[in-house]
């Protein structure tokens, strides 16, 4: 990677980050496009984290993803963000202004709701209520997501119903809170069923979820990528429903971050997936 005086740089900061595809996400686009620019994995220690991010500006940063476990600590390291950063309580997308301050952003919903698109051509998220399993940071960008979006119900059901509880009282809206061992029958009459979940991911326990009462029109999505086709997806997929993977969450979601470092808004391709995968031939 050859680099000049003028070359823009970003990252992503996380611990540990050496899992992250991001750099090989940014740096295709940054081929593709001819850019001089750079993008690297950033390594940081939860306890260095609120230095090592004030000194991105300071270092020439154009800016930087955010990962875990760190998207909370952004929130409050910066100058200032987003709306719907705020509502969500994370960030994931910092910029560095040419003034040395931080601005976050939270592109996960985002890229939540364009993955869908993409996958599922003529998907609306007006279609019907959604069932979202889970209640963690990915479960409130997404809702978040949903709600804006115009869906007209979220279900949420976690296996500790507490946290489902505080996420459906901060975001508010049109939210119903259902209990774990009742998360089949809250499929009835779904538009779309989403796994935020680490069940069913590589080294996790499987995701037990009957899919009986879901209807075959509903779009079924899992923000897992790890492996690529879940078992809730394979299962899914054979009765009949629509799905998609969760790849397409972690590309798109990086589309506006390019933009605000390199100056152009980039494309989703089948080429990108592959090499973001690592398959030969990409």
């Amino acid at each position: 990677m050859m680099m000049s005086g003028k070359t823009r740089v970003a990252g992503v900061m996380g611990w540990p980050v050496t899992h992250s595809r991001s750099p090989r996400l940014h740096g295709w686009w940054l081929e593709e496009h001819g850019i001089d620019g750079a993008y690297i994995p950033l390594p940081v220690r939860p306890e260095d984290f609120a230095t090592a991010v004030r000194a991105l500006p300071m270092l020439g940063f154009a800016g930087a993803n955010v990962t875990v476990p760190h998207k909370e600590a952004a929130l409050r390291a910066c100058d200032d963000v987003s709306d719907l950063a705020e509502r969500i309580g994370a960030v994931n997308t910092l910029v560095c202004r040419d003034d040395g301050t931080l601005y976050g952003d939270n592109t996960d919903g985002f890229g939540f709701l364009e993955n869908l698109r993409a996958g599922c051509r003529g998907w609306q998220a007006d279609a019907g209520p959604a069932v979202v399993l889970g209640a963690g940071g990915a479960a409130r960008a997404v809702v978040a997501a949903l709600q804006d979006a115009g869906c007209p119900e979220v279900r949420l059901t976690n296996r500790t119903r507490a946290r489902a509880e505080e996420l459906a009282a901060s975001l508010g809206g049109a939210m119903t809170v259902v209990d774990w061992d009742a998360r089949a029958e809250a499929l009835d009459g779904a538009g779309l069923l989403v796994n935020t979940t680490t069940l069913g991911m590589e080294g996790a326990p499987p995701l037990e979820m009957p899919l009986d009462p879901l209807p075959r029109g509903a779009l079924v999505t899992d923000i897992v990528y790890a492996p690529l086709v879940t078992d809730l997806l394979t299962r899914a997929e054979a009765r009949g429903n629509p799905v998609v993977d969760g790849l397409g969450m972690l590309l798109h979601q990086g589309r506006p971050g390019f933009e605000a470092w390199f100056g152009v808004f980039p494309e989703v391709t089948d080429d990108l997936r592959r090499f973001v995968l690592g398959e030969p031939g990409a």
